[in-house]
């Protein structure tokens, strides 16, 4: 009985050895559980901080101010309800690694995630704007007017740098240097970053690729004229046309008559003589018809020394392609200010005669 009894008690004390050899194992495995099971709910956790899910919220506009730092914007972010976690935000932005972000205005949404937060921050700040809209038409001096409705921007900085020749068309000669008629009109949108000249630019750019688009580059210009006679067309087109289908006749009718050798006779070319501005009641009187200016082209022959007017795309179209036709002379016939066209001097008295007898005034 000796040996089996010696050998149960042998065995007996392997396996409390075993045993306790096994506790760490599953004390560890215990933690690890542990571990993982919170590793597992704190992800989960982060994640719901990250995206929240859902559609975004209201628009915010909010200011990140110079000098802030990452911590500062994300307390804002989170006081606002865009982030719903500054520490977490924080963190995904050292996680990110993404670029300072800019000082400025920003429009956010509320539980919005933190990459769509972290996309509109990387684009900068909304940059503020006017509106400046420049209808076909006006003159330089008229342009600045508009202009001065910009409270940051300067009307008489915009004039002089119009007139200096510093920014210049492709199609302005060298021995001009204003910029009448050579801004496009349209309606503008002018951010805070642009001054007097960073405008003015803009609008010749636009004129220019307009201009080049209609083929004023080419050198198939009707009458044989240079780009910028063309363009002083266009303005003559502008200033006279009331509605769109007389715009390529009239320009028939300059042309034909700077082929004849006559005198324009264009009552848009005294009135911008005079100043530019119209009477009450349009008219162009006799005595206004003798005004000493180099514009008068009831005075001189030929193209007057400049555009008059802003000329918009369908007056340069019409500039380049005038209406196939032989007439010599236009008069206002209609109350909406569409004209008669006529080939003699006889005719055009005798449609002066019916306007008349119509009521309008031509």
């Amino acid at each position: 009985m000796t040996g089996p009894l010696f050998d149960q008690d042998h065995g007996g004390a392997a396996g409390h050895d075993r045993r306790r050899a096994r506790r760490p194992l599953v004390v560890l495995a215990a933690v690890a559980v542990v571990a993982l099971v919170a590793l597992a709910g704190t992800w989960t956790w982060v994640r719901a901080k990250v995206d929240p899910g859902g559609p975004p919220g209201e628009e915010v506009a909010i200011t990140v101010a110079e000098g802030a730092t990452a911590a500062d914007i994300a307390e804002l972010l989170a006081d606002e309800g865009i982030v719903s976690d500054a520490r977490v935000f924080r963190y995904y932005l050292r996680f990110t690694g993404g670029a300072p972000i800019q000082a400025g205005d920003y429009t956010l949404r509320r539980n919005s995630s933190m990459s769509e937060v972290l996309s509109a921050l990387d684009d900068g700040p909304v940059l503020a704007f006017d509106q400046l809209t420049v209808p076909e038409g006006l003159t330089l001096e008229e342009v600045t007017e508009r202009v001065d409705t910009i409270d940051r921007l300067s009307p008489e900085r915009f004039l002089k740098l119009a007139e200096s020749g510093t920014t210049r068309s492709r199609y302005q000669p060298a021995d001009v240097d204003t910029l009448e008629g050579l801004l496009f009109p349209d309606t503008y949108r002018i951010d805070e970053t642009e001054d007097e000249a960073a405008l003015l630019s803009r609008m010749v750019q636009l004129f220019d690729s307009v201009a080049t688009e209609l083929g004023y580059d080419r050198g198939d210009r009707p009458g044989g004229l240079s780009p910028y006679e063309t363009v002083i067309v266009a303005s003559l087109v502008e200033a006279e046309a009331k509605v769109p289908e007389d715009r390529g006749k009239i320009s028939r009718v300059i042309h034909n008559r700077l082929e004849a050798g006559m005198h324009l006779q264009i009552d848009a070319t005294v009135i911008y003589a005079l100043g530019g501005k119209p009477r009450e009641d349009g008219r162009v009187l006799f005595r206004d018809l003798e005004v000493e200016s180099p514009y008068n082209t009831y005075e001189n022959a030929g193209l007057p020394p400049t555009p008059i007017a802003l000329p918009g795309r369908a007056s340069l179209e019409a500039a380049m392609n005038p209406v196939p036709g032989d007439w010599l002379y236009y008069v206002k016939y209609e109350e909406n200010g569409a004209h008669a066209f006529s080939v003699t001097g006889a005719e055009h008295n005798r449609r002066i005669a019916e306007a008349k007898a119509k009521g309008v005034n031509p």
